[in-house]
């Protein structure tokens, strides 16, 4: 089997190399800040030398949004299972925006351990399946920056304010918006108000992905 590797342009680009050595590789994703592209284009050429197909994706913006919305784009284009992620080649921030993507996406993912990759627990899950017409009602229905009231939601969405509290705050059974982290609850004199988390908006914007079947 041949992997798409996904790899942030960081500190130690040495471990996209030994990534390689334990993980045959068939494309390169180089996800590279403005302050990283030379040394990204010179890896880019390095591995096309060795006729592996490399691609740098800039990191532009917020890096949180631009990580997700490239993770997405792979995710799109590629099967789940023959992505992995190797985050020990980034710095700190890169290395730990790039696990959240993985993670989001229930992607393989490993870092370096003594020079030795090592794969990370992550669990294979999807949003999506836990995601019913009705909670994603909810989700287009609040902003990310600004708090509504359950009443404001109420109009928003026709629903009542006993079905909201349902898909806000799940059961035994099914998992709610709160639980799934992608939703943000505040309590106000007595009053609940909701707004849309970080990760509730990647989601909307499509930058998690649903695996392929």
């Amino acid at each position: 089997m041949s992997y798409t590797i996904v790899a942030p342009v960081g500190d130690n680009i040495d471990a996209l190399y030994s990534g390689m050595k334990e993980f045959a590789t068939e494309r390169v994703y180089l996800l590279s800040p403005k302050s990283n592209l030379r040394k990204a284009k010179r890896i880019q050429k390095k591995l096309q030398s060795f006729s592996i197909e490399t691609q740098i994706l800039d990191l532009e913006g917020s890096m949180m949004e631009s990580m997700f919305a490239h993770f997405g784009m792979i995710c799109n284009n590629h099967d789940h299972e023959d992505i992995i992620v190797n985050v020990g080649t980034g710095d700190k921030v890169t290395a730990c925006t790039a696990l959240s993507a993985a993670f989001a996406n229930g992607l393989k993912a490993f870092g370096m351990v003594e020079g030795k990759p090592m794969l990370l627990p992550i669990m294979k899950l999807s949003y999506y399946h836990q995601l019913t017409e009705s909670k994603t009602a909810i989700l287009k229905g609040l902003k990310k920056d600004n708090y509504s009231s359950l009443n404001e939601l109420h109009k928003r969405t026709g629903m009542s304010i006993s079905l909201l509290s349902y898909h806000l705050n799940g059961t035994l059974k099914h998992k709610g918006l709160i639980h799934l982290r992608l939703v943000e609850v505040k309590q106000q004199q007595k009053q609940l108000y909701i707004r849309l988390s970080e990760l509730g908006s990647l989601l909307l914007k499509g930058y998690i992905t649903c695996e392929k079947t």
